[in-house]
């Protein structure tokens, strides 16, 4: 038989480098890179802005302490003084009562879809509308708790109405971004509490949303920066007002958004302009504050392994 020699290359001892790039790839990558960074440049000049302008025109009011003390009754569009505090009150007071009823009911309609309604009908129901609430203008949600607020049940146009409305626009929010962050907790840690013998409404309680705490906050801020700045429902639902009101139920109520919509017509005047800015510049730092207090919660709230 003749044997059959295969010709191999010698082995000459040198490794094969198999990180190096060809010219093209590196061409591509370079490109890629430069394209995402002109990207960002691109988003973030707007951004920034839009900041630099509101701060430059707002910031010497908000250094008054008048400004966060006093309300904006008997000042006049042509006159100087008086402060935010009477809007400052009904933007927090509102978002409060928006949060204290949206927030509970997107984290156990979440925490149904995730956990017990998988692939059921109820949960594709519930998942079909949300998608349609999060599409809603609020001047829609606005208008229809105008008719059941006020035409059915004869209601007078108070504070409450609005966060009625707001919850609509929170509350697919908090629902989505909810869903998304328990989605994210391991199967393993469920499995393993399951191992232990914790009843499922146990583990949900103790292992999921504790898991999933610092992702859920973020949610909520972003539900309540979605709704803060909304001027449609309080032009509907509540009258603004320069007076001090701390209760929803009762008479009109003052918001930052209402308070710039009062003197922005007047922009040709310098005070009018002056408060229209600080009040935008206060609605953003309170946007910023609560997001930094969040923050704060979930880091000191979240579970940490050992």
């Amino acid at each position: 038989m003749t044997a059959i020699v295969e010709n191999k290359p010698a082995y000459d001892g040198k490794a094969l480098d198999l990180t190096g790039k060809s010219g093209a790839r590196a061409f591509r990558n370079t490109l890629a890179t430069v394209l995402i960074v002109l990207a960002f440049v691109v988003a973030i000049i707007p951004l920034l802005w839009i900041l630099w302008t509101v701060v430059s025109k707002g910031y010497h009011l908000l250094l008054s302490a008048d400004w966060w003390s006093q309300s904006q009754r008997g000042i006049t569009v042509r006159r100087e003084g008086g402060g935010a505090y009477h809007a400052i009150m009904g933007t927090l007071i509102m978002s409060l009562i928006t949060a204290v009823i949206a927030v509970p009911i997107a984290v156990m309609g979440a925490v149904y879809m995730v956990e017990y309604g998988k692939g059921t009908k109820a949960a594709r129901v519930v998942s079909f509308m949300v998608d349609i609430l999060t599409g809603v203008p609020s001047i829609v949600a606005a208008l229809f708790i105008y008719a059941v607020w006020i035409t059915v049940f004869g209601f007078n146009r108070v504070g409450f109405a609005v966060s009625l409305s707001l919850v609509l626009l929170m509350l697919p929010v908090v629902l989505r971004s909810t869903e998304e962050m328990l989605k994210l907790v391991p199967d393993e840690l469920r499995e393993a509490s399951y191992a232990l013998g914790v009843p499922k409404w146990k583990t949900i309680l103790k292992v999921v949303v504790p898991t999933a705490f610092g992702g859920i906050v973020t949610g909520v801020m972003l539900g309540l920066a979605r709704v803060m700045g909304e001027t449609a429902p309080l032009l509907i639902l509540v009258g603004y007002s320069k007076n001090i009101n701390t209760n929803p139920f009762n008479g009109f109520m003052g918001a930052l958004p209402t308070m710039i919509n009062q003197d922005r017509t007047e922009l040709a005047l310098q005070p009018a302009a002056d408060r229209v800015w600080a009040a935008a510049l206060t609605l953003i730092l309170l946007v910023l504050v609560l997001n930094l207090l969040a923050r704060l919660v979930a880091r000191f709230s979240t579970i940490k392994s050992k």
